[in-house]
């Protein structure tokens, strides 16, 4: 049996009041601390100086960098500032969530369909910006999706690339919402490993449980591996969801990378595709990129994607209700690609950038079966 690890003593920031312990995991202790300009209140995540595998301050200021490109994103954990406290901890200060992360809600109760939809747009357009950016997030699941104030997800907890080719493919992943191919002997991991995880918290929200959790039985990480690469995908069991629902799932989460969506923007159009036949207002899907102006008749799903530039703020053309776009709109690749890569540009069976996961999971959703180790249990 685990023991749960006792947070770190929190660390002296110049400039922060702290206020509470948030929560710990095995890469990092978070804290709520008082900023004192401006004032606000902001999570401070401190990451382990033994979990940090080796990495310089160098590739920590990589990592922070890349996530205050990513944090543009408005389903994306805002961050504040990144540094190194006088005992030597790197820590990222970053937008506080008050409310429950989605692990959270779904555990009390499943969520609506309708809202459902828009949390699964709205994050796999996150995802496909972390894509087009090259970096895979390898870690996806409800309890990674926090709650603004406004209501809004926003996704946290990045393994952020360093240098190509040395990260470990298996560390920090979470055994329920974790495709096939991660448990293989040589892991694989690449874009369609996270549409295969989108799917799988997206059944969670609807369904109030992981995917391959079976209540009344075993749900070890043994016996959760063993449905995830063998047994098919569980029906919703939900008058209000449509079976075309189901089938974006399964589609989603097929056992092979190959026969899943090719992107995290393929699979958020999959979902529009529901709302529309439900008569629901469809979510835009926002992604950040830099790709030239396209023209209008380029593309028929161009209208319900919004591609941002860094600079995309353009009150003078914004409608003030409805779908909206900037002036520097471009249009999001189609939804095929060649073979073996993904439109995102990285390849689908490619080992994973890089990276030192720095994600904390406050609610494992299954006791024992939350992040897998090396050795797969007989």
């Amino acid at each position: 049996m685990s023991t749960k690890r006792t947070p770190a003593p929190p660390p002296q920031l110049p400039g922060f009041t702290f206020v509470e312990v948030l929560g710990s995991g095995g890469f990092a202790d978070v804290y709520l601390f008082e900023q004192h300009l401006p004032r606000r209140k902001v999570a401070v995540k401190v990451l382990l100086p033994e979990k940090m595998a080796g990495a310089s301050t160098e590739q920590f200021a990589a990592e922070a960098n890349v996530m205050a490109l990513l944090s543009t994103h408005p389903a994306i954990v805002t961050i504040y500032q990144a540094g190194v406290s006088d005992d030597h901890r790197p820590y990222l200060a970053m937008e506080y969530c008050p409310k429950p992360n989605l692990q959270v809600r779904s555990r009390a109760a499943a969520l609506s369909v309708a809202e459902s939809l828009r949390i699964g747009i709205q994050v796999a357009a996150a995802v496909e910006t972390a894509h087009r950016a090259g970096i895979l997030h390898r870690d996806i699941k409800p309890a990674n999706i926090l709650v603004t104030e406004y209501n809004r997800p926003a996704l946290t907890d990045f393994g952020i690339a360093t240098t190509a080719g040395s990260a470990d493919p298996s560390s920090g992943m979470s055994i329920p919402w974790s495709p096939p191919e991660s448990f293989a002997d040589a892991p694989q991991f690449g874009v369609q490993s996270d549409v295969w995880a989108l799917g799988a918290t997206l059944f969670t929200l609807l369904a109030g449980r992981s995917p391959f959790e079976v209540p009344g039985a075993r749900n070890g990480g043994a016996e959760l591996i063993q449905r995830i690469e063998s047994v098919p995908l569980a029906r919703l069991e939900r008058a209000d969801a449509p079976e075309s629902l189901q089938t974006v799932l399964e589609r989603a989460m097929a056992k092979r990378a190959r026969d899943r969506y090719d992107s995290a923007v393929a699979f958020a159009r999959a979902l529009q595709k529901v709302q529309i036949e439900l008569s629901h207002s469809v979510t835009p899907i926002d992604i950040l990129d830099d790709a030239p102006e396209a023209h209008e008749d380029d593309d028929d799903d161009a209208e319900l994607t919004r591609v941002r530039g860094i600079v995309s703020i353009d009150p003078q053309t914004a409608p003030a209700a409805g779908r909206t776009r900037d002036r520097h709109a471009a249009f999001a690749p189609p939804e095929t690609a060649p073979t073996g890569q993904s439109s995102a540009g990285i390849a689908a069976d490619a080992p994973p950038i890089a990276s030192f996961d720095t994600g904390v999971a406050f609610d494992t959703g299954i006791a024992g079966a939350e992040t897998r180790t090396r050795q797969r249990s007989s």
